[in-house]
């Protein structure tokens, strides 16, 4: 007989499918059967997925979706009427039908989304062709009639779908889950096809594969509706929505067999498959007329003619040959319009000054993007490969991906929309998933477990990108240790393994955007986001299908450059960032000391401390730094920077290597040293070393075992000796997986050159743009201040009379803006601003009330006084601050009409003090502590000092590590979270808790100069140190260190500290800061213990690669003697002291001055 499912839900209909695509073909075929259907709700995200994973295991897919049907139509959206939204089967029988689902779903999303997206009847009726029709579930169209016992209605209901579809295309639906209810739906449904003379099929509601995960499918609803397992209403009634054999349904329709045998039939009539790897390129019309490829050619000449004439390249026979060969394989692969496109957009961006970067990712290999504008990097300069862009042995898209001022992005996708039609373009989605932490959290809150229950289990996975519930027990002795001893903590981790990776929702992609030929529903179905078009079907599935995809990214630094080029023009009216020389010396100079603060890509601690180690000299350095400081290459920075400093000393396995890797030290750091090494060693084509390259990233195992063989006799030929391709192959191999694109670096290392360039030579403009584009980020302003404090430049509080809405560069010093005090507000601040450029300076307290009368109230003129920025009209903030509120209610009163017509008489006489006086109250100034407090509430930082201002010796002389330095190493994963360190800054507040032995211990927060961390103070701790953690208190406090993952999605990563020690820190130049041995000589002073004794001769390294005027002391703790490193001398500069507190351990080091 046979029986093929129908009615099936996998992981995309989010949170209410628990089926794997992954894990139902073997489900399926494992049950004896040879098809199945997809039927997601009202989505078709995984379909591909779907079809591609089935096809692979010789199951035939089924392309369908349970849509969602509006009880009047998609219009009407009207509480609770529209509310009552019926489901609908739809299977693709061809491409005729698959187009009309991808349009039934689109429409539904875009024009009849209400709480669910919905479709209706008119709509139906115009796109039936090619689709089969089942009449769904108890919230079908017919069963919820029948339900309410209105069989007439049920009755028209049917006629009307069977009109629609066609009565060989509509199938009245029959289930059978073990309900009551549905039993008497079901005999009625039957009475409906024989009046009517419609076919019946069986169907099972497979929500999840195995009888056994009926509680992950309750768990997932639970998930989805935020309720906890158990609730009434929300679970299923039985256990019986799972993949049923062909024998089970068998038993359960034995009355009905052509119902079974009609799911055979259906099955047979679909015969749709998705079309993969033809290219459905928009044509690009040149603006001339000509023919498309004599058009890129000639694009191409001018723009090679242009760059010679303007000294950006030579004139030389290799770059013609080369973007020759590069037009040769873009016509010969079909590109002509993708490249013309890309410039189009590209010259458009560029012609109405929307900043546009350099280029990013492969494409930047491609000589002819350049020549054409797309790009701003020189390929055969830096030795870019275009098989990297663009391979003729492995057909697939280009990778442009072009960044765009995170301003104006939105500016160059309504040009393309314009363009090419608003229905040939789309963003593209992507899936949040359920990562092992975000499990754990979803998981606990489902099961009832209290926040603080899921948290301490949740913190127990360790810190590490995609890391899995098994890795995670592996690495972690006390969760492992939690899950023995708990069956709670046990069936939270087992659910959390079974729902990990699964996509929790569905949000548009960052940068990425879709531009068809035809109509995109024709291709792909689209959902929609605020109004913008968005596929369905993610950006590796949408290049698949042959679709032009772009990644329109928005870069925040490409405004920070823009605006920062700007503000120097108005100096330098001749200034160009793109005509600076990027062999700057001065620029490589400050980056080799380690100033990269602020900087794109270089601003990291660890980033800084090897840029000191670095010392570069040329763009490749910053490429070979951005492409070395990422987890796995990181392994290999002291290998690099030691043949670097001693290149005599590399050994090549084979000398024909020294040619590819002597500009990276004889390491492998860019995925085209790979591709060259194949091409030398073995006489592989560039095309195909790329094709291998991707193999080893991905790495493919057993295919690579089968090209070592290639690769090995490949070798041979070219005369290289077995054994030394065999080491060459492994080394590849290892390598190839966190191999950089050069290309991507050799982009990236551009814009981070010119950040550098302009911070070395006009560092305030730079500094000011760079403030304003972080603007609300008050972690991030505090360390931009603190870096210019460094360089000698203020950041002057805001001033009514002197700020801009932004900050604003002011003479030799910043200023703040208005626009950045709490409160105030933007509308606000632009009022003020362009009040005093129309009509002079505020002349007073009373001045500004008069001419911003009805714009502010009492809150927002209260802030702009107590953050200092009317301190120039010369009242105390407190006296002003007193007054406000009267004096805001005295202006209100005032007719406004006599005070207009009055001002010219008093502008004769000396102002406006005599119509209106303002009687400030007689009192005292606030005390400095309280200024600093409002400043830090209103503005985010400090402006007019620190409270740490007068320990800084102190805090330096102790050995602290900034929460800034720790939260980035950590985040790293550079250190460890067993790592004792010392922090030091003022305590601002304290909370404590009740444990549930009845003991106390406490949570403090402390505030250091760059940021601030939670301190937690166990029992045993807090019983000798809680004297010391009073507020206000300045303490150096010794503990461990964690970094947190935030609550929210967009927070901020947590830095706690597990108390350890405390101790109160001494203002400088106090009695007891002065106590210091007379013999205490200036340096850094390292104490050398068994337990680091190992780690000195990298510590030596370390101190040699800073050189500098500190001296260095070296006391050995098991000989109890201090020695002083002869010749040795260094700069103590943070990168140097934190790496030695790394490899030494925090309390171990120290600095003392003279």
């Amino acid at each position: 007989m046979g029986f093929v499912h129908l009615h099936l839900h996998t992981e995309y209909s989010l949170l209410d499918g628990a089926c794997r695509i992954a894990d139902i073909p073997a489900a399926v075929s494992g049950a004896g059967m040879d098809a199945v259907a997809v039927t997601d709700h009202g989505v078709l995200y995984g379909a591909v997925a779907f079809d591609k994973a089935c096809r692979a295991a010789g199951v035939k897919p089924i392309i369908g979706c349970e849509v969602y049907v509006a009880p009047r139509t998609m219009a009407d959206k009207q509480y609770p009427a529209d509310t009552d939204y019926s489901h609908l089967v739809l299977l693709c029988e061809n491409e005729i039908g698959y187009k009309n689902l991808s349009a039934i779903v689109s429409r539904a999303f875009t024009e009849g989304f209400y709480q669910k997206p919905r479709t209706d009847l008119d709509f139906l009726r115009t796109h039936a062709e090619g689709l089969i029709a089942l009449s769904a579930c108890l919230s079908g169209p017919l069963s919820k009639r029948l339900l309410r016992d209105d069989f007439a209605g049920a009755r028209a209901a049917a006629e009307a779908y069977a009109e629609i579809f066609g009565k060989d295309c509509f199938y009245i639906e029959l289930q059978r889950h073990g309900l009551d209810r549905q039993e008497e739906v079901n005999r009625r449904l039957l009475l409906l096809a024989e009046e009517l003379s419609l076919p019946v099929v069986a169907t099972n509601d497979v929500h999840y594969l195995q009888k056994g995960d009926a509680k992950l499918q309750e768990l997932l609803t639970a998930i989805g509706t935020g309720s906890t397992l158990g609730d009434s209403g929300l679970s299923f009634e039985t256990e019986e929505f799972y993949l049923k054999t062909p024998q089970e349904m068998e038993a359960l329709f034995a009355d009905l067999p052509e119902a079974l045998e009609n799911t055979v039939r259906i099955a047979s009539r679909c015969a749709f498959d998705f079309e993969f790897g033809k290219l459905h390129l928009p044509a690009y019309m040149p603006p001339d007329g000509s023919a498309n490829e004599d058009y890129l050619r000639r694009q191409v000449e001018a723009g090679y003619a242009d760059k010679v004439a303007r000294g950006l390249l030579p004139e030389r026979a290799d770059y013609r040959e080369r973007f020759g060969y590069e037009l040769s394989v873009i016509v010969s692969m079909g590109f002509t319009d993708y490249f013309l496109i890309v410039a189009d957009f590209v010259g458009y961006a560029k012609s109405r000054g929307i900043p546009v970067g350099p280029g990013r990712g492969s494409g930047v290999g491609s000589l002819v993007a350049y020549l054409l504008g797309i790009t701003d990097v020189d390929p055969v300069k830096y030795g870019l490969l275009f098989e990297r862009c663009l391979n003729p042995e492995r057909v697939s898209m280009p990778d442009f991906d072009i960044d765009f001022c995170d301003r104006r992005r939105g500016e160059v996708i309504e040009y393309v929309a314009d363009k090419y039609g608003a229905d040939h373009v789309a963003q593209i989605i992507t899936f949040g998933t359920l990562a092992c932490r975000a499990a754990v959290r979803d998981v606990g809150r489902a099961l009832g477990m209290t926040y603080a229950q899921v948290d301490e289990i949740a913190k127990l996975v360790p810190r590490r990108l995609g890391i899995t519930v098994a890795a995670a027990l592996e690495e972690s002795a006390e969760l492992r240790g939690r899950v023995e001893s708990d069956p709670a903590v046990r069936r939270l981790m087992e659910f959390a393994a079974a729902l990990e990776g699964r996509p929790r929702n569905a949000s548009t992609h960052a940068a990425g955007v879709v531009i068809t030929d035809k109509p995109i529903i024709e291709y792909v179905p689209v959902s929609s986001n605020g109004g913008d078009a968005v596929t369905q079907y993610p950006a590796e599935t949408v290049a698949e299908l042959g679709l032009l995809k772009m990644d329109f990214l928005g870069l925040r630094f490409l405004s920070v450059l823009d605006d920062a080029e700007k503000d120097v023009r108005r100096k330098d009216p001749a200034f160009s960032l793109a005509a600076v020389d990027d062999g700057d010396e001065a620029t490589y100079a400050m980056l080799s000391a380690g100033d990269s603060v602020g900087l794109f890509q270089l601003e990291s601690d660890g980033m800084r401390a090897l840029l000191t180690k670095l010392r570069p000299y040329c763009l490749e350095d910053i490429m070979s730094a951005i492409s070395l400081y990422r987890p796995g290459p990181m392994q290999s920075i002291s290998r690099f920077l030691k043949n670097r400093a001693d290149p005599a000393s590399i050994r090549y396995a084979d000398e024909r290597l020294a040619d590819i890797l002597g500009s990276t030290g004889g390491c492998i750091i860019y995925q085209e040293q790979v591709m060259m090494i194949f091409r030398v060693l073995a006489g592989y084509s560039y095309g195909r070393a790329d094709v291998v390259r991707r193999m080893m990233s991905k790495k493919k195992v057993d295919e690579m075992e089968r090209e070592k063989a290639f690769f090995l006799a490949g070798a041979a030929e070219n005369g290289v000796r077995p054994e030394t391709a065999e080491s060459v192959f492994a080394e590849m191999s290892d390598f190839a997986k966190y191999a950089f694109n050069k290309s991507h670096a050799a982009a990236y290392a551009v814009v981070a050159f010119r950040t550098a360039y302009l911070k070395c030579h006009h560092r305030r403009e730079y500094m000011c743009a760079l403030l304003n584009s972080v603007a609300g980020d008050n972690r991030r302003v505090d360390l931009y201040i603190d870096d210019l404090s460094r360089a000698g430049i203020r950041v002057l509080p805001p001033d009514v009379n002197e700020s801009g809405e932004g900050f604003t560069v002011v003479g030799d010093n910043l200023r703040f803006g208005l626009a950045a005090v709490k409160n105030v507000g933007g509308a606000f601040a632009a009022f003020i601003v362009q009040e005093r450029l129309a009509n002079g300076p505020y002349t007073g307290f009373e001045d500004f009330l008069l001419r911003t009368q009805g714009r502010g109230n009492v809150r927002m003129l209260e802030s702009l006084v107590n953050c200092g920025a009317m301190d120039g009209f010369g009242h105390p903030r407190s006296r002003m601050a007193a007054a406000a509120e009267s004096a805001v209610q005295t202006v209100a009163g005032m007719n406004n009409g006599v005070i207009a017509g009055q001002m010219g008489l008093f502008d004769a006489v000396g102002g406006t003090d005599e119509l209106f006086r303002i009687d400030y109250p007689d009192l005292p100034e606030y005390p400095a502590m309280q200024k600093l407090a409002y400043e830090k509430e209103l503005v985010g930082v400090y402006l007019s000092g620190h409270p740490l201002d007068g320990y800084r010796s102190a805090l330096r002389r102790a050995g602290v590590v900034s929460t800034q330095t720790l939260a980035e190493r950590l985040s790293a994963g550079e250190w460890s979270e067993k790592q004792t360190v010392t922090v030091g800054g003022i305590l601002k507040s304290r909370r404590q808790k009740i444990t549930k032995k009845n003991e106390i211990m406490a949570f403090c927060v402390l505030e250091d100069l760059q940021g601030e961390c939670e301190l937690i103070v166990f029992p045993s701790a807090l019983e000798k140190l809680s004297p010391l953690l009073s507020e206000g208190a300045v303490l150096l406090v010794t503990g461990t260190a964690q970094l947190r993952e935030a609550v929210s999605e967009d927070g901020e990563d947590e830095l706690k500290l597990l108390v350890r020690t405390a101790r109160r820190a001494e203002p400088d130049g106090t009695a007891a800061e002065a106590e210091k041995p007379a013999r205490t000589r200036a340096g850094v002073y390292l104490k050398i213990t068994a337990d680091n004794e190992k780690a000195l001769d990298e510590a030596l390294e370390e101190l040699r690669a800073y050189p500098g005027g500190s001296a260095v002391f070296l006391y050995y703790e098991k000989d109890k003697k201090l020695l002083a490193a002869k010749q040795l001398r260094v700069a103590a500069a943070d990168g140097l002291l934190a790496r030695l507190r790394e490899l030494l351990g925090g309390a171990n080091v120290a600095v003392r001055e003279g």
